[in-house]
């Protein structure tokens, strides 16, 4: 990422943009959730849920946890309704009622790898946000379950990745049991091997030049998935590889050239190459009017890219004011305010 500001995910959970793009798409989530309704459900209830997925897709999480509350009121046993409800929760950072709806589709649906791990993710947000090794503890039991209950969920192959290399070993974590989560993966995706490879080098063994080699094989792959192309387009966008970022842009956009994500690395391609500063502009802005996701860039790492255009363009009062509302997102972001106070000071004298 620009200015210095890390794109890595937190300790413990999901941050945005999961790298994004491992996480499961919308459209996948639609499917997931249809998937695992009861065989009898009732009329009002399936009805509700489908307009609650609308919602939900569309970005208008309050609205959807409205109507999912009209649904568990009448039926409070409909997992799938508590799951979404979570889902929803979780997408505004409230973890505390992402736990809560998240526990009882698991109570009411135990058997569901993806339910668990669900559980597992809002568990690590607010262990992120806690510092709590009590509730790390939970995301490594509810992902090593999600993973057994299904040994063929990748998405919760790669969670549980990640919590290995990224938790303390007094939690479970593990750089042996992350490699041996990479070695699984492998075997069942080889797509995804090379993803979970590349998060491994980079992030394990600080490698740069390892991540490089397998993003590349991934690249080189025809799989008619966006996801994994935007994953390799996030680590290029971070190392600011104009040619790489631009294969990876057009692979994603010929498995998905309706994916919203484009613009955002549409954007970021035309600053890092240097391209027509209107067409980053709009591309970024685009971006920024779609709704923000956790499992996609995060509305401030668009803001923190659009800053840096403005500012090379000398509109530095507009720059300002992008990397200040970035800031009020994120005030962690170092980087971008070390930038902004710069800008303040040009702008005073």
């Amino acid at each position: 990422m620009p200015f210095g500001d890390s794109p890595r995910q937190p300790a413990f959970g999901r941050g945005t943009a999961p790298p994004a793009a491992r996480i499961i798409a919308f459209t996948a989530l639609s499917i997931l959730l249809m998937t695992c309704l009861p065989a009898r459900r009732p009329a009002f209830a399936g009805d509700g849920l489908a307009v609650a997925q609308s919602q939900f897709s569309a970005g208008a999480y309050a609205s959807a946890v409205g109507t999912l509350k009209e649904i568990t009121l009448r039926h409070p046993d409909d997992a799938a309704a508590h799951f979404l409800a979570g889902r929803c929760y979780y997408e505004i950072h409230d973890y505390d009622n992402a736990i809560a709806e998240a526990l009882l589709s698991v109570e009411f649906s135990p058997d569901n790898s993806l339910y668990h791990q669900w559980l597992g993710r809002a568990y690590g947000g607010k262990a992120d946000r806690e510092k709590s090794f009590l509730l790390a503890r939970k995301v490594r039991k509810e992902l090593e379950e999600a993973v057994a209950l299904d040994p063929t969920n990748v998405s919760a192959r790669r969670d549980l990745q990640r919590f290995y290399m990224d938790a303390p070993w007094i939690v479970g974590g593990s750089r042996d049991k992350a490699l041996g989560m990479v070695n699984a993966i492998k075997e069942i995706d080889p797509v995804e091997g090379r993803l979970a490879r590349a998060d491994y080098s980079l992030h394990s063994l600080n490698d740069i030049a390892g991540a490089d080699k397998e993003y590349r094989g991934v690249l080189a792959m025809e799989n008619g998935r966006a996801g994994p192309y935007f994953e390799a387009a996030e680590f290029y966008a971070g190392r600011e590889d104009a040619p790489a970022l631009e294969k990876a842009l057009k692979a994603a956009a010929k498995a998905a050239p309706s994916d919203l994500r484009l613009f955002y690395y549409r954007g970021v391609a035309c600053v890092v190459a240097g391209g027509p500063p209107h067409d980053a502009e709009r591309a970024l802005r685009e971006y920024l009017a779609a709704p923000q996701r956790s499992d996609w860039p995060s509305h401030t790492d668009a803001r923190q890219w659009l800053g840096r255009l403005l500012e090379s363009e000398g509109r530095l009062a507009d720059a300002a004011a992008e990397y200040r509302k970035a800031l009020a997102e994120d005030p962690s972001r170092g980087g971008t305010r070390a930038r902004l106070e710069r800008l303040d000071e040009s702008l005073k004298r």
